[in-house]
């Protein structure tokens, strides 16, 4: 293909490269998600100070999350930074490549179901990118909302089943919030007190209580996001201080370490 045919990155962009020569002076990469273009990552661009051997960064067929400094489209030249990415951005990057792949064969698996033509599915796809970054945060809200959130498409009952039933099959994504409760309640009847409230507690959507030990409980939260989970235990342990402190007991919640689980 031609350079005058040839889609290029934009200047300041952030992309995926797989190293396919090293040389004194730098590494020829190809850019994944252009065709293998070539770019080139001198190497002052490696890493910050001074670099004797470039193979000590980076090694023949190597991927990895660069940022395109500069472009000269006349002549297909692409410079390329890997000292100016964070650790941060590169798995961002690299997240979104996965979800992206993963998005592809969420829609051909749903092409094939479906028995869909590539007229058809690309129809789908065209909805679905009219409402959604991608093809991973539309089933991602199909799984956290339901297929309801596909309404306004206007696709076939028998496509929307299909759609519905690949989704259901995504683990979706999740964060959870854990702590120790240490509670007394100093009434006549205080033991059922706790207990009551305690299964109250449980009630609420997404929430685990464990007994460790009096008068210790372990109690975790599970939900979407972080915020989520926050607006479900807030309420839970402000009601649960003000019961105990009524009957004059005592009450401290000390946090564990949040987790946060991917669904891809």
């Amino acid at each position: 293909m031609s350079t005058e045919m040839q889609e290029f990155p934009d200047e300041g962009e952030i992309v995926v490269v797989t190293v396919t020569k090293i040389g004194d002076h730098g590494a020829y990469v190809g850019l994944d998600e252009y065709n293998s273009i070539q770019g080139f990552l001198h190497i002052s661009e490696i890493a910050p100070g001074w670099v004797r051997n470039v193979r000590k960064y980076v090694t023949e067929g190597e991927k990895k999350v660069v940022l395109v400094k500069k472009i000269r489209k006349a002549k297909g030249e692409i410079d390329l930074s890997l000292r100016q990415i964070s650790k941060d951005q590169q798995k961002k990057k690299l997240l979104d490549v996965k979800r992206h792949e993963k998005g592809k064969g969420i829609i051909k698996n749903i092409q094939d179901k479906a028995k869909l033509s590539e007229k058809q599915i690309e129809e789908v796809e065209d909805k679905i990118f009219s409402k959604y970054d991608s093809v991973y945060d539309a089933v991602i809200d199909i799984g956290t909302n339901g297929i309801k959130v596909f309404d306004t498409f206007g696709l076939p009952r028998e496509t929307l089943d299909v759609i519905e039933e690949v989704s259901s099959k995504i683990k979706l994504p999740s964060v959870e919030i854990r702590g120790v409760l240490e509670i007394s309640d100093s009434s006549f009847n205080g033991i059922e007190n706790i207990k009551k409230q305690l299964q109250d507690a449980e009630q609420k959507g997404g929430v685990e209580i464990l007994y460790i030990g009096a008068p210790k409980y372990r109690m975790s939260v599970r939900a979407p996001d972080f915020k989520s989970a926050e607006r479900t235990l807030k309420p839970i342990l402000e009601d649960l201080q003000k019961n105990i402190e009524k009957n004059k007991g005592t009450f401290v919640f000390t946090r564990e370490e949040s987790k946060k689980t991917r669904g891809d």
